[in-house]
């Protein structure tokens, strides 16, 4: 007659397991003796020992964001969404500047910070709400003059047939490993200056006191904020 099999082991009980740390270490103690005495009972001599105890954790779920339109969203920096509203009420930057910038921020190329508008496509862009109405619109040597000021202001860079490179420190449409990469190449290409785009970030917030009429001659290359 063929010898009984061992018994299994009984799992101990744990009563009252203590909250936080101490409880979860508790709990990997007792898992583990009865993961040793397991390997014991499968080898009477004793000889397989316990190795390692893996534990895997499924990743929280994230809820998608609910933004109106289906051109998705952009990060902005806080600092700078204040500072738009600061210049535009203090009168130093003209409503052609801004209503440039953001229509130029809000068509980059996911993970790039480019925006692939020529200053026709911006023009148009700009007045298509106002051509329905059949109100005032923007001329293209307006737009022409605002992106002047906007490089200026370090807030976008010309890169050329149509394509606008945007500061992606004060407004990116992607996640951070992408606005990294983005950085170390326009950083690459500046040689690495710290003073240069997208570094020294304008209109400098004296200009106001210096009386200087920036509707009609905006001041270009006059960045001070620089980090």
């Amino acid at each position: 007659m063929a010898p009984d099999p061992p018994a299994r082991p009984r799992p101990r009980v744990v009563a009252d397991v203590p909250s936080g740390d101490e409880g979860f270490e508790d709990l990997l103690q007792v898992l583990g003796e009865q993961l040793g005495e397991a390997t014991r009972s499968a080898d009477p001599r004793g000889r397989r020992k316990l190795k390692n105890v893996t534990f895997e954790y499924e990743p929280d779920q994230t809820a998608v964001h609910d933004m109106a339109g289906d051109a998705g969203y952009s990060l902005a920096s806080n600092w700078f969404t204040q500072l738009l509203a600061q210049l535009s009420v203090a009168n130093s930057i003209t409503k052609s500047q801004l209503c440039v910038f953001l229509y130029v921020a809000g068509g980059q190329q996911h993970g790039t910070g480019v925006t692939p508008y020529t200053q026709q496509e911006i023009t148009d862009g700009l007045n298509k709400l106002a051509a329905q109405k059949n109100g005032k619109r923007i001329t293209r040597s307006t737009v022409n003059r605002a992106i002047k000021a906007l490089v200026g202001y370090r807030w976008i860079e010309q890169l050329g047939n149509g394509m606008i490179q945007l500061n992606v420190r004060l407004w990116f449409q992607g996640n951070s490993t992408a606005q990294h990469a983005v950085l170390e190449q326009i950083a690459a290409q500046h040689d690495r200056d710290p003073e240069a785009f997208p570094h020294g970030i304008g209109p400098d917030s004296q200009q106001e006191e210096q009386g200087l009429d920036l509707t009609q001659h905006p001041p270009y290359d006059i960045g001070r904020r620089i980090g």
